[in-house]
């Protein structure tokens, strides 16, 4: 593939690779052999020149939703926009908080329209898009601490539930954040709305200035952050159970809100130890991830 993509399958045959520069994708499908030869050529195709994509509009992607800011002309672009649209009256957000997640939907908007398959996913990094046809199913895992990567519980989604996207965020992830959330995982219609709001859940479980929550300027840990200046949190020390409670309070009114709204179906938030949950009928013994 031309400018710097890279496309391979995986040493089991059966999963495609695609990578270019800061984006990692895996991709299983399950059908028919030559379903899923033609679901790969679709994403291998639409994957050429996703990235300068990007890249040519990334002034726009990392402005903060305002008014006078335009929507974006490009496919992912549009996606990243329309998932953070709801959130823009009460967060400063950029589209930058919905990326992995539309990523992953347009590929997988590719493959859907392309391939007759029983089921589909594409990881981008732990922000995941998928498909079920009737009769299908996936158990996702859920991590209390990305550190440790263990699944300590699933959540098992079927076909028509309305969900098409998982999505973790929190400050051990590989975007910044606001918060002190160890981990909060979204179930929701699309990744993109999934990323979208676990990132600004994750920034609401706070306890605002504390001596045990270190916190540094988004921009001196990265320059080219969307967050500019605002504080995001390097570390975290003891917190008294009262408080862990506290914060994790303030995160499940948000994500409780957005479920009320429709933007999202489920979320597990964690911290210290302890979690919360909404929407947990969606929720499932603990297990492994298929």
């Amino acid at each position: 593939m031309p400018r710097g993509a890279q496309s391979t399958i995986t040493s089991d045959g059966r999963r495609l690779h695609l990578n270019h520069g800061p984006i990692d994708l895996i991709i299983d499908c399950d059908g028919e052999p030559s379903e899923r030869e033609i679901a790969h050529r679709a994403a291998s195709e639409r994957f050429d020149g996703l990235l300068e994509e990007l890249v040519a509009e990334l002034p726009l992607l990392r402005s903060p939703l305002a008014r006078d800011v335009p929507r974006p002309g490009g496919a992912v672009g549009r996606r990243m926009f329309d998932a953070v649209v709801p959130y823009a009256e009460q967060d400063v957000v950029s589209p930058m908080a919905a990326v992995a997640g539309s990523v992953a939907d347009e590929i997988g908007a590719s493959i859907a329209g392309a391939a007759h398959l029983d089921r589909w996913m594409v990881n981008n990094g732990g922000d995941i898009a998928f498909g079920l046809a009737s009769g299908q199913q996936y158990r996702a895992g859920l991590v209390v601490d990305p550190r440790r990567a263990i699944v300590e519980a699933t959540a098992l989604i079927r076909a028509g539930d309305g969900i098409g996207g998982v999505a973790t965020s929190g400050r051990h992830g590989r975007s910044l954040s606001l918060g002190i959330a160890d981990a909060v995982t979204v179930l929701a219609p699309t990744a993109a709305a999934a990323d979208a709001a676990a990132t600004l859940i994750a920034n609401r479980v706070d306890m605002g200035p504390h001596q045990e929550i270190v916190r540094r300027p988004a921009n001196s840990l990265d320059p080219d952050s969307d967050l500019g200046d605002r504080l995001v949190t390097v570390d975290v020390g003891r917190l008294t159970p009262s408080e862990v409670q506290w914060a994790l309070a303030l995160g499940l009114e948000h994500a409780e809100a957005c479920v009320d709204r429709g933007l999202i179906g489920a979320a597990v938030i964690n911290l210290a130890g302890s979690a919360v949950a909404t929407a947990t009928s969606l929720l499932a013994a603990s297990g492994r991830s298929t």
